[in-house]
C-alpha cells in the first residue's frame, strides 16, 4: 500500500488534542474521517507527536497508507476538501518509502509557545496566545532558561501522567525572545529537542514565567532541575499558546 507523509497545520480550539478519541473531537479522527471519504473503511494515521487539548501546530507531520497510488497534489487537495470546516490544512503531501515513519523516523521536534502583554482582552490572538497584563523580563528568563539546555533529567517539568519510560531527555534548544507583534509585546519560546515529556514545554515555560515576573530568580530553576520533583515545578502554562511548529527528519520528505 503507497504511504504518504501529510504535513499538517492546525487550530487546536475545537479539538480535544490530536489522538482519536471515542466521544471527543480530534485531529486525528478529523483526517482519518476524511480519507474515509477517499478510500471507505477505516484508516488509521500516525503523527510525529501527541499534542494535547486546544494546542496548535504549524507543521505537524502524519502519514497515511492508501490503496491507491495517489498523486501527492491531488491527495492534499481531496484530504482539503473534505476537512472543510474544520480548522485543519494539510500543507504538504509526499510519497514516501514504505518503512517510513512520521514519528519513529523523526531525529527533532520543535515547538513555538506565545505569550501576549497587554491589558485589553485579545480578540484577533484570543485562543492562540497566553494573554498577561504584566510585563516580562526576557533577558532573565534566558538566563534561567541555560539551566535546562542539555541532558537531564526532568523528572520537574514531566507530568504525573506521563508515560515516558525514562525522564532522561536531552533539550537542544530553549530560546525566549522579545517581540513587537501587531497586537502588542509578545515573548517567544523556542523549544527544540528530539523528544519530550509530557507537559515540558508548558512546564518549562510557567516556571520561566516566574522568572519574567521577578517571583524567582534565574538560579531557582536550576534547584527545581536538581529537586527532580513535580512540586518544584512552577505553574504549568495553558496549552493555547502552544504550536508545534516543526518535525526534523534525516531527509526532509516534502523537500
Amino acid at each position: 500500500m503507497p504511504r504518504f507523509a501529510l504535513k499538517v497545520e492546525y487550530h487546536g480550539k475545537p479539538f480535544a488534542g490530536w489522538q482519536r478519541q471515542k466521544d471527543l473531537p480530534s485531529v486525528q479522527g478529523a483526517i482519518e474521517a476524511a480519507l474515509a471519504r477517499l478510500e471507505p473503511g477505516e484508516h488509521t494515521i500516525a503523527a510525529a507527536g501527541r499534542t494535547d487539548t486546544g494546542v496548535h501546530a504549524l507543521g505537524q507531520v502524519a502519514h497515511c497508507d492508501m490503496a491507491k497510488d495517489w498523486d501527492p497534489f491531488r491527495l492534499s487537495e481531496a484530504l482539503n476538501y473534505h476537512l472543510k470546516p474544520d480548522p485543519v490544512a494539510i500543507v504538504d503531501c509526499a510519497r514516501v518509502d514504505d518503512d517510513w515513519h512520521a514519528r519513529f523516523s523523526a531525529v527533532e521536534r520543535q515547538y513555538l509557545f506565545r505569550i501576549l502583554i497587554r491589558r485589553a482582552p485579545a480578540t484577533h490572538d484570543a485562543g492562540q496566545v497566553w494573554q498577561l497584563s504584566h510585563d516580562l523580563d526576557a533577558g532573565a528568563m534566558q538566563e534561567a532558561a541555560e539551566y535546562l539546555i542539555g541532558n537531564h533529567d526532568f523528572t520537574t517539568f514531566r507530568s504525573s501522567i506521563c508515560q515516558a519510560q525514562s525522564p532522561v531527555k536531552t533539550l537542544n534548544e530553549l530560546t525566549v525572545e522579545r517581540v513587537q507583534g501587531f497586537s502588542g509585546p509578545e515573548i517567544h519560546f523556542h523549544v527544540r529537542a528530539r523528544s519530550f515529556l509530557h507537559n515540558q514545554v508548558r512546564s518549562f515555560v510557567g516556571t520561566l514565567e516566574r522568572v519574567g515576573a521577578g517571583a524567582w530568580e534565574p538560579a531557582d530553576v536550576k534547584t527545581a532541575l536538581e529537586a527532580r520533583d513535580r512540586a518544584a515545578c512552577g505553574p504549568v502554562c495553558p496549552g493555547h499558546g502552544l504550536y508545534l511548529a516543526r518535525v526534523g527528519y534525516p531527509e526532509d520528505p516534502f523537500a
